[in-house]
């Protein structure tokens, strides 16, 4: 009596299983899948072991007197763009500098004009502004120092673009809203000089930081380009 060969039989050379080739990739996915599952289990055995040390974690330990970022530049940045990043850094808590003597000077005026509604924007300013621009593009470009990441850069880029036109346009205070005096610009310092001298004075520094900021972003700006383009 004639049997059909065995279609799972390998036979011998020169016959095609057409099962062979599935049961190989099984096997090879599940070795990957193996060795995947170990490597998960020490990366959890070295997290548990750096808490069990007591290693800190993502610590926040800035600012020093009432810590609510985590921020290390020394130890999480590479030494070769290290004074980049403080740069970037001093443009940030320049911009903050920039708010808030912006809102102080608002204060001022809006005490002797009794105008509330300057008072309402320079606190939106300052509010929303500080932790926006850290939000938006300084901790991008530190998460982007760190990894080298090409999305963290061109995030970055799009907000550092638009932070530096707000600057431009803060320094110069155009009179569209409220006579431009929610902002310490040029045009405002002018305006309010000649009324008020004090006024005038608080406004006139705060053109002077805006024009500082201004000057400083682009100068990181064209810093971090010239790394990216030499890194990407």
């Amino acid at each position: 009596m004639h049997h059909d060969p065995n279609p799972f039989d390998e036979g011998t050379a020169g016959d095609e299983n057409p099962f062979s080739d599935s049961n190989g990739k099984a096997r090879e996915l599940s070795s990957w899948e193996s060795d995947l599952r170990r490597r998960e289990a020490d990366i959890k055995r070295r997290e548990e072991s750096l808490k069990n040390a007591g290693v800190p974690m993502e610590e926040k330990n800035w600012p020093p007197f009432f810590p609510i970022i985590h921020h290390d530049i020394a130890n999480e940045i590479p030494a070769n763009v290290q004074k980049l990043q403080y740069l970037a850094f001093a443009s940030w808590l320049g911009i903050v500098l920039c708010l808030s003597w912006n809102f102080i000077a608002v204060i001022v005026c809006w005490i002797k004009e009794g105008d509330s509604k300057l008072f309402f924007l320079a606190t939106i300013y300052a509010l929303l502004g500080i932790p926006l621009s850290y939000l938006m593009w300084y901790r991008p470009l530190y998460r982007a120092m760190r990894t080298n990441s090409a999305f963290s850069f061109g995030w970055f880029f799009l907000c550092y673009l638009i932070h530096i036109g707000f600057c431009i346009i803060a320094a110069i205070a155009p009179p569209i809203v409220f006579q431009g005096k929610s902002l310490t610009g040029i045009l405002a310092a002018i305006d309010t000089f000649s009324e008020h001298l004090i006024i005038g004075i608080f406004y006139f520094v705060g053109f002077a930081l805006f024009c500082l900021e201004t000057l400083l972003s682009i100068g990181v700006l064209q810093k971090v380009y010239m790394y990216f383009r030499g890194h990407k």
